[in-house]
């Protein structure tokens, strides 16, 4: 997503275009998504779908998940996000085939450069590999890849890329041991 204006104190980063769709987006949020039964997963992918994100089969995306742009999200098959996560998708979140996102967690994509006189915004994407666990209360910090059956656990601050089929942990987040892959 590009951003419009490289001076956050003077005025909004994104386009006018964009702040409506996501008013719009805010109010079908309040009003269908957010407290619609929690077995209705059907019904909150239908939304979602309807405001571009591409979503996978056997996707359980809950009521309670905050999202910024479902336009910007690509969800794998049969991954499920628990409700209190935050997707925070000013750039692009892809989220992979089997992974949990567990309750609490924070997906972020958008920062700022601290060392501009007008505070930049800048965007990076977040890529969640397939067979991930991330447990609860995890941040997860713009531009990080974590790979195929990595497991983060609960209220880790992950600042690095993690590696595939290793559990990690921490503030900051690092690989620990290695878990067993699944077949």
């Amino acid at each position: 997503m590009t951003t419009i204006n490289i001076n956050t104190r003077t005025g909004a980063s994104f386009s006018l275009t964009n702040r409506i769709l996501r008013l719009i987006w805010g109010i079908v949020y309040q009003l269908f998504f957010r407290f619609s039964p929690k077995p209705f997963h059907t019904w909150r992918m239908f939304i979602l779908k309807l405001f571009g994100a591409k979503i996978g089969k056997g996707v359980h995306v809950y009521g309670g998940v905050k999202i910024w742009a479902p336009w910007n999200l690509e969800l794998g098959d049969y991954c499920g996000i628990a409700d209190g996560v935050k997707l925070y998708s000013q750039g692009k979140i892809s989220i992979g085939k089997n992974t949990v996102i567990s309750q609490g967690s924070h997906i972020c994509t958008g920062t700022h450069d601290y060392n501009d006189k007008g505070f930049k915004l800048i965007t990076k994407p977040i890529i969640i590999g397939n067979d991930v666990w991330i447990a609860a209360e995890v941040f997860v910090h713009p531009g990080i890849n974590i790979e195929d059956g990595c497991v983060i656990s609960a209220r880790s601050v992950v600042i690095n890329n993690m590696p595939a089929w290793n559990i990690c942990s921490g503030f900051p987040c690092i690989p620990i041991k290695l878990r067993t892959k699944i077949n």
